[in-house]
């Protein structure tokens, strides 16, 4: 999926690399009805360079790469967004993107999960094209995306999971 919206110049895949090493990624995805928005969609610090300030930097270069271009959303599984035993992982994960730049602006549901939408920098004043973006990147026919979700709103099953689709 990501190299066929790559393909179709929705999908970014960016590389951190000292040398031939690569020590992080981010890859970014993006709507052409929307172009002043785009989604983190993953950040990775490979395993023997985590905990060193390198997704920090990634998220930093990334705010100097899109100021004043794209305002740059970013999702992150919500403290109640899976398994109990993952819940320190979760809480550690939403500081950090509180630490690095990014301010929380509304719940979502996405994948079967309860998540956080942060936005990288400084935050849009429609807040309402902000959420029609975000929903745009996943597409209409996301059923398992819920952006802002009402109170009391349970998340669906991931769409993979649906009937009728196989991963």
């Amino acid at each position: 999926t990501m190299l066929s919206l790559a393909a179709e110049g929705r999908y970014e895949l960016l590389g951190l690399f000292d040398g031939e090493a690569l020590l992080g990624y981010a890859t970014l995805w993006s709507d052409p009805e929307w172009p002043d928005y785009v989604m983190l969609d993953y950040l990775g610090v490979t395993a023997a360079r985590r905990s060193g300030g390198l997704g920090g930097q990634i998220l930093a270069e990334l705010a100097r790469r899109e100021a004043g271009r794209r305002t740059v959303i970013v999702e992150a599984d919500g403290p109640d967004g899976g398994p109990e035993a993952e819940r320190p992982l979760r809480l550690r994960r939403l500081a950090f993107y509180r630490r690095n730049g990014c301010t929380p602006v509304y719940p979502t549901f996405a994948c079967g999960n309860r998540c956080q939408a942060f936005v990288l920098g400084p935050v849009p004043e429609d807040r309402e094209a902000l959420k029609a973006a975000h929903r745009a990147i996943y597409g209409a026919g996301r059923l398992d995306v819920v952006i802002d979700p009402p109170a009391g709103a349970e998340p669906q099953p991931p769409f993979w999971m649906t009937e009728g689709r196989h991963g």
